[in-house]
């Protein structure tokens, strides 16, 4: 046999191509030619497979010709992980290893020279790849075999050496070898929040009822969010309580999520499955690469992307810089992120929640209220600090509340004592519940990811709350965009309040939450009754 192929995975952001690695050896000028759009790196890896081959003991063809093509040849390839496709793909053209077994299997793993593995990022995502093409055996790096065991159905087997590989696909007993290191270095660490947000709870918040029910409407639907009001005011305390309130991650969710991650090099070996929503609260002096995704030499997942069905909390809002806000538009409105590098082109998945909290002026204690304000910025510093908040970016965002400081008692002896988080999130847990069963044969799973078109077609309001959302529409309150917006709220209102079809009542919720009107004492006296 002088032909062979074996297979791969290519990542392009988080989406994976199934990748021939076809070898040839035969009669002509000895040298390795490789072809198929490979990146530096896997040009480089000739010489490690030569290398590697040699130092386990193994024959290389080094008076043939060896051709290598990674097909197909129009997509482009990148990363070390093609190495021991393309070592095994020579070997079995070799006659060393039997064809057949290279058949239904992926191998991932970068080679050193010694024939040892080493470990690569985005095993998870390109074993996910592969099951979804049929693959249903993958050979990777010792400390990344749990990771690749997370996709059900998948055969793993965890190596430490191309000869160990070799035994394997021979059928002989696997010979020892020394452990494979964790991935270390440059890896990307991602804090995901559990560690500082276990303790919080919404008990601890006191009043504050009309923008608790805000963030529970906001939970329920996958909605984006608003917070404004002077510093101190409890923004930043109820953001960090979102993410209890949120159900767990679905299986499908997780899977996603935890994909991601080991994109990002932010796995350890041993995780499991994330089956907590993330969190996430970059500072505003963020850079644009570490917010929506990008680097050097290869296009990782940013904060945006880390945050996916979780919660990612933008703390003094106006503070980060314009091009970022203004990239923000992608996110809200589709739930991905493309970011474009050279030739390399990612898309990675962003439906979180975006939560967005900023001070009415650079001081944060500027008031509208006569005689309470006691801000001392000038009046052209207020307008470059609002500016910086587009229409458009602002215009995709779904509630927007204020938050007003409590006075000098805690308790405003209208409402009972504030509810737990477990309390709330059995609520949010409900309506999502009833979102699943009316999207089971869609792609959406909340009301937040429904397009505009199909919402009005298939799920409307009431005749009554339809004419009512036309009024707001042509009176100027709410854009195109934002009519649509209302109507996805309204629905969540109903999926809370177990209605069937949303009606005038849903709608004036969803008109308020949105505008940033109050709501009506009754309406969150209701829900947070004691």
């Amino acid at each position: 046999m002088t032909f062979a192929t074996a297979r791969t995975i290519s990542l392009q952001g988080a989406l994976g191509h199934l990748i021939d690695v076809q070898a040839d050896v035969s009669q002509g000028m000895v040298g390795t030619t490789l072809v198929g759009r490979p990146d530096a790196a896997i040009n480089e890896g000739r010489d490690r497979c030569r290398m590697a081959v040699q130092n386990s003991g193994l024959d290389w063809p080094a008076t043939r010709r060896v051709t290598i093509l990674l097909s197909p040849a129009d997509v482009p390839k990148s990363g070390p992980h093609f190495d021991l496709a393309m070592a095994v793909a020579v070997l079995a053209a070799s006659g060393v290893v039997p064809e057949e077994s290279l058949r239904e299997t992926v191998f991932v793993g970068e080679l050193t020279l010694d024939g040892r593995l080493r470990a690569v990022p985005g095993v998870l995502p390109m074993t996910m790849a592969a099951s979804s093409r049929g693959i249903q055996r993958v050979f990777v790096p010792e400390p990344q075999a749990r990771e690749a065991a997370l996709v059900p159905g998948m055969s793993v087997f965890g190596i430490r050496s191309l000869a160990q590989v070799v035994a394997e696909l021979r059928g002989e007993i696997v010979p020892p070898a020394a452990p494979v290191e964790p991935m270390t270095g440059n890896r990307l660490l991602s804090w995901r929040g559990e560690g500082r947000l276990v303790d919080v709870d919404l008990a601890e918040v006191k009043g504050m009822e009309d923008p608790r029910y805000a963030i529970e409407v906001a939970a329920a639907g996958g909605h984006h969010v608003l917070l404004t009001g002077p510093k101190g005011a409890g923004k930043t305390t109820l953001a960090e309580r979102i993410p209890g309130i949120l159900p767990d991650l679905t299986v499908e969710e997780a899977l996603e999520l935890t994909a991601i991650h080991s994109l990002a090099g932010a796995l350890e070996p041993g995780d499991d499955l994330i089956s907590r929503p993330p969190y996430c609260a970059p500072h505003s002096s963020a850079s644009r690469a570490s917010l929506l995704g990008g680097g050097t030499g290869k296009v990782r997942p940013g904060d945006v992307s880390r945050a996916h069905c979780g919660v990612l909390f933008m703390d003094e809002f106006p503070l980060f810089a314009s091009d970022v806000i203004e990239a923000l538009r992608q996110p809200l409105e589709s739930g991905d992120i493309t970011i474009s590098r050279g030739d390399e082109t990612a898309t990675y998945p962003a439906r979180g929640m975006f939560v967005f909290a900023c001070n009415p002026c650079p001081c944060g204690m500027y008031s509208v209220s006569p005689g309470a304000s006691k801000c001392e910025c000038r009046e052209v510093e207020r307008r470059e600090y609002r500016r910086k908040m587009s229409g458009p970016v602002i215009d995709r965002i779904d509630i927007t509340r204020h938050v007003v400081p409590l006075g000098g008692s805690s308790d405003d002896g209208l409402s009972g004592p504030p509810e737990s988080t477990a309390r709330v999130r059995a609520r949010v847990e409900e309506a999502r519940d009833r979102q699943r069963l009316r999207f089971r044969d869609d792609p959406w799973r909340t009301n937040a990811q429904v397009p505009g078109p199909r919402l009005t077609d298939r799920w409307p309001l009431t005749r009554a709350a339809e004419k009512m959302l036309d009024r707001e529409l042509y009176a100027g309150g709410l854009t195109r965009r934002g009519a649509t917006r209302v109507h996805r709220l309204a629905w969540t209102v109903a999926d809370l309040d177990g209605v069937d079809r949303p009606g005038i009542d849903e709608l004036d919720v969803a008109v308020r939450l949105r505008t940033g009107a109050p709501l009506l004492l009754s309406t969150t006296q209701q829900r947070y009754a004691g």
